[in-house]
């Protein structure tokens, strides 16, 4: 008897420390899931004017450079961030960059020719960088030579918080990192995350539904401890890819349900791989007759955009005439926003500073006060990036992958902060959250407990007023929200999300 009741009290004690991390004002997180980008890629000039000016050594780990198969520096190559070119991601793309990091990955850039700059058949390869601050002719299809397009994350990452050493928890694309995110595993049950036993890729045939109605011959890949993959699915069978993890939760979701927490994931569409509670069974409880998930959590929370509607969260965040935000956010972007390579029409950058400057405008709800922005990308997509993977235990064969861009904004984090906490992944996003929300970490029994991290050094305080002048922007939440069924420009027209 007394041991259990050490034991409980321990097990409080903990709660509250991890509780205590983080300001009681903090009422709602929205965690932004961009696409497909690493440090060095998006973030090139973060060292340079005018986003640094200090002096000494610059506090972002940033390179411009990288070592070719012959020993020597050379410089990135420059390139826009709407392209019509992308580069694999998946987990072969992973261990060939890992294992071979001067060897260029060269896939043919077939009729691209010279429409997108730097890239040709003999120089496309992952050694590139966005170009900001110069008119190039990129292909973007918001608008070519576009400048600084960019402005608005170098602006969030100098005015607030920024990540040195956030990794992917996958060495993969998206499929399995919107699984993490959401559920802290890729993995079927709870018994393969055990085993270190994950979902590894993208679900084939590309462009299917993915989740509980994928179709009866959806194929993907396992992988194990050891690094093996062996094929998954394809057995004419209902539920290959509708997961249950475990008795009491599959995912976050079914875990803030339990303690009343409000939570919504906005999806621009239904069978997406990006629409991660498709893919969770007691969230879903699908009916395979009529297609649909009929679990009411899943009918009120999961947010599925179209063509008419396509920035709903937007439209939750700025009402003044409700104030309803849910408590945690998932906000997954339309692929035009989503900075995915050959599919994004470079207005990423916009819809984010959209969501903060909502998230600071709305003087009604006070959201400034009691609101945690996290900003981060689901997977590397293929690009170069100086940090070597870390290597993390139990699972090095499939956890992390290579760094991902975070950016932390709230009224709590000082300007210009830099952490250097090393390493955090998905699953340190997972533990801020259930610190906040469900009085201690790790709940999930997943990437949240084998992570070291819940992000709580970015909320020293004390609070800070929103700046005067919003996040600047090529366009604002206007822009977004007033986008109708028919598009007026071809810039304009919806994007369904990439199927890598």
């Amino acid at each position: 008897m007394k041991v259990t009741t050490r034991c409980t009290a321990l097990l409080f004690l903990l709660g509250a420390f991890a509780q205590a991390q983080f300001p009681s004002a903090i009422k709602h997180v929205i965690v932004v899931f961009q696409e497909n980008r690493t440090p060095d890629n998006l973030f090139h000039d973060l060292c340079t004017p005018p986003w640094w000016t200090g002096t000494g050594t610059c506090p972002y780990d940033i390179s411009t450079t990288f070592v070719d198969g012959t020993g020597t520096t050379q410089p990135l190559a420059p390139v826009g961030l709407a392209t019509n070119f992308d580069l694999s991601h998946a987990h072969s793309a992973f261990v060939s960059e890992k294992n071979n990091p001067a060897t260029p990955l060269k896939p043919s850039c077939g009729s691209v020719g010279t429409l997108v700059y730097g890239c040709t058949p003999s120089t496309w390869n992952q050694f590139m960088y966005v170009e900001n601050g110069v008119s190039l002719n990129y292909n973007n299809s918001y608008g070519k030579g576009t400048t600084h397009i960019l402005d608005p994350y170098y602006t969030m990452a100098t005015q607030w918080g920024w990540g040195n050493f956030m990794y992917q928890t996958n060495q993969g694309p998206s499929y399995p990192a919107h699984q993490f995110i959401f559920g802290g595993s890729s993995a079927p049950t709870a018994g393969d995350d055990a085993a270190g036993t994950f979902i590894a890729e993208n679900p084939s045939p590309g462009g299917a539904a993915a989740g509980c109605f994928a179709p009866l011959t959806e194929t993907n890949f396992l992988i194990d401890i050891n690094g093996n993959e062996t094929s998954y699915g394809n057995n004419g069978m209902n539920g290959n890819f509708c997961f249950n993890r475990g008795v009491n939760h599959s995912s976050l979701a079914e875990l803030l349900d339990q303690k009343g927490v409000s939570w919504k994931y906005y999806a621009p569409t239904a069978g997406s791989i990006w629409t991660a509670p498709n893919s969770d069974e007691p969230l879903c409880l699908p009916n395979y007759t009529t297609g649909k998930c009929t679990n009411p959590e899943y009918v009120s929370n999961v947010i599925i955009g179209s063509v008419g509607n396509r920035a709903q969260f937007l439209k939750d965040l700025t009402s003044t005439s409700s104030c309803n935000l849910p408590a945690v956010s998932w906000v997954i972007p339309d692929g035009g926003w989503s900075d995915h390579a050959s599919s994004n029409s470079g207005l990423g950058p916009s819809w984010v500073a959209a969501i903060v400057n909502g998230v600071g405008n709305n003087k009604t709800c006070n959201y400034w006060a009691n609101t945690a922005v996290v900003i981060t990308w689901d997977d590397w997509g293929g690009w170069y990036d100086h940090e070597a993977p870390y290597v993390n235990t139990p699972f090095p064969n499939y956890n992390y992958g290579f760094r991902v861009p975070l950016i932390v904004v709230s009224g709590y984090t000082p300007k210009g902060f830099v952490s250097n906490v090393k390493p955090r992944d998905f699953g340190s996003v997972l533990n801020m959250i259930e610190g906040i929300f469900l009085g201690g970490e790790g709940k999930l029994g997943f990437a949240d407990a084998r992570s070291t991290d819940d992000l709580h050094d970015f909320f020293p305080g004390p609070f800070q007023a929103f700046p005067t002048t919003p996040v600047v922007a090529v366009q604002d939440a206007n822009y977004f929200t007033g986008l109708t069924t028919t598009p007026a420009k071809v810039k304009d027209a919806p994007i369904d999300p990439d199927d890598d």
